[in-house]
């Protein structure tokens, strides 16, 4: 049998990107979603989408978001 979209990647890991890959109104309705959906706050969370970005399974799972949000990272780091 074929592996699953998000195959390798945890329930919570496949629910982080699916939170990012949604456009927000503002900070405060995501970081309400963030801590509804995933029961997690919002500081825990980009932990763990900060560590999604580098794992290829993440990537495979959903390469549009990933590539999207590395981009904006690697922007922010030559910012600084």
């Amino acid at each position: 049998m074929e592996p699953g979209p998000g195959a390798g990647l945890s329930d919570r890991d496949v629910a982080v990107l699916a939170v990012e890959r949604r456009g927000w109104p503002g900070p405060g309705a995501k970081e309400r979603a963030i801590r509804e959906r995933l029961g997690i706050s919002p500081t825990r969370y980009y932990q763990l989408l900060n560590a999604l970005l580098d794992d290829p399974r993440a990537l495979e799972h959903d390469p549009v978001t990933v590539n999207r949000l590395r981009r904006v990272r690697d922007e922010r780091r030559e910012r600084r």
